[in-house]
């Protein structure tokens, strides 16, 4: 099982003070040294923490799987056949939120999804899509032509007792469901040191994506020892 880890929230410190420090591509090479097996980024329309510099710079850099999470706009879509990331990951995108919220509503412009990703394909690009782990979603995302899916465990993180029990049972069902009709499955949102466990130990996972709890410890112990802590979790779950 891979662990991708986005850099996200570095550049969110950065651009605290709109200045250079701290790097998110300095990050991401001591992250790659701590263990990670990928590098994530989302590069946001309003370019709220990483920018077009940085996606250049990883990608020249960047040896291991660079994935590059984006909206389904024109404008990401150029960007992405210029770049050519070894991953493209399509989420939703809000202008005022947080954070991701939630998975894609893949019936919402459906026809226009299916040109979408066919045009990344055709650049020989690798293309999945961040959805919520219910069954019709993952169908959908089939037959617009998705390569693999990345399933949400936010209500997971964020639940407790029961629900917690029942949103960690969807996600079993939906890398269960995935990978009778191959696809490929990955997981991310909101894990932590406290609740990645259970979510590495789900056979059938290909990767874990995770960011900010990474990002968070790195603060007090260090990006590379952050790293290794949440490698070991996954390793021997």
């Amino acid at each position: 099982m891979l662990l991708s880890v986005n850099i996200d929230h570095t550049a969110t410190l950065r651009e605290a003070r709109k200045g250079n420090e701290p790097d998110p591509v300095m990050s991401a090479t001591l992250a790659i040294l701590g263990g990670a097996d990928g590098i994530t980024l989302h590069l946001r329309e309003d370019r709220r923490h990483v920018n077009d510099r940085d996606l250049a710079l990883l990608r020249e850099i960047v040896r291991c799987e660079l994935n590059l999470e984006m909206a389904s706009t024109e404008e990401m879509l150029q960007i992405a056949l210029k770049t050519n990331p070894d991953l493209i990951t399509i989420v939703p995108e809000k202008r005022l939120e947080l954070t991701t919220e939630g998975g894609m509503d893949l019936s919402f412009k459906r026809d226009y999804l299916c040109d979408f990703v066919k045009k990344l394909k055709n650049k020989g690009l690798v293309v999945s899509v961040f959805i919520n782990p219910v069954i019709e979603d993952l169908n959908i995302a089939k037959e617009i032509g998705f390569d693999m899916v990345e399933f949400h465990t936010g209500f997971y993180a964020d639940s407790r007792g029961k629900e917690q029990e029942q949103a960690l049972i969807n996600i079993i069902k939906a890398v269960e469901e995935a990978g009778k009709i191959g696809m490929l499955a990955n997981a991310g949102h909101g894990l932590n040191y406290f609740n990645v466990s259970r979510i590495a130990s789900i056979p059938g996972i290909r990767g874990l994506y995770i960011g900010h709890s990474i990002i968070s410890r790195a603060v007090l112990i260090g990006i590379e020892k952050a790293v290794r802590d949440m490698k070991s979790l996954i390793k021997f779950s």
